[in-house]
């Protein structure tokens, strides 16, 4: 495992720290291999309730590494384009990751989240933003389109119209924006940041892990469906959820008046 990302579990929680400071922490082919293994990893790890992702440092995440890209400036054209190719093919196993998995995933942002890094923060469950925090996709300013399920999710959560100008214009927002446009769901002072995206990976962690997983599903699941596909998975969801013990829980607590203590089983 690579030091570009480093990882911790405790509580439940998973915290992955992307780890290039001095690139503000800029996607490289190392960290990009490394966030599929970790995840791929807590996917099946029954200890991990919930997932945070973050940036070392002042800064989320700057997109990718551009410096690392002057070296396949000089190659011909057609081998840019297959080499390209390649290695942004390379990249969707992550996304398919987060979005298959059934654990809530937190993007915990502060300084830029730029180009892929706002990709990536689109493909959590939610984001958290410190009020210092800033957004481009970027991609056009290096004449390019953009990668990591990016188009998909943008024109999703904030419009057509919308989506169009963030992508076309390349131009910077701040964290008050972002949630203004359903991008970012809190902002707190750049201070809090840390204690508050603790808070809420505690109260996710804390929460009935099976169900919010499948509520997770259903979500990405209606974006597909028609109604009755989708209320045929709703009813098959809320059966498997009262098989569960947390389901047993959450009843008897709510009838003995007490606050339900969740296992994730």
């Amino acid at each position: 495992m690579t030091d570009q990302l480093l990882v911790e579990k405790k509580n439940g929680i998973a915290t992955l720290v992307m780890n290039r400071p001095e690139r503000r922490n800029a996607l490289s082919i190392e960290m990009r291999e490394a966030l599929f293994d970790t995840l791929t990893d807590i996917e099946t790890d029954d200890s991990v309730r919930c997932v945070v992702i973050k940036g070392a440092g002042d800064h989320f995440m700057a997109g990718g590494d551009l410096k690392a890209f002057n070296d396949i400036v000089k190659l011909p054209a057609d081998e840019r384009r297959k080499k390209f190719e390649a290695r942004i093919h390379n990249l969707h196993p992550t996304i398919f990751t987060m979005k298959r998995m059934q654990k809530p995933i937190i993007a915990s942002v502060q300084g830029a989240a730029a180009g892929f890094g706002l990709s990536l923060a689109m493909a959590c469950d939610m984001v958290i933003a410190a009020d210092n925090a800033f957004f481009t996709l970027a991609y056009i300013n290096i004449a390019t389109t953009p990668d990591g399920s990016g188009t998909y999710s943008l024109a999703q959560m904030v419009g057509l119209k919308k989506a169009m100008e963030i992508a076309m214009l390349g131009d910077r927002f701040d964290a008050e924006e972002a949630k203004r446009l359903g991008l970012v769901n809190f902002v707190v002072p750049t201070a809090d940041i840390e204690a508050e995206t603790d808070k809420l990976a505690t109260r996710l962690a804390n929460g009935p892990t099976v169900a919010i997983g499948r509520t997770k599903q259903l979500l990405h699941a209606s974006l597909q469906n028609g109604m009755e596909a989708q209320l045929a998975l709703e009813a098959e969801s809320f059966a498997a959820c009262a098989a569960t013990e947390d389901w047993a829980e959450g009843i008897t607590a709510f009838a003995e008046k007490r606050k339900p203590e969740f296992k994730g089983k």
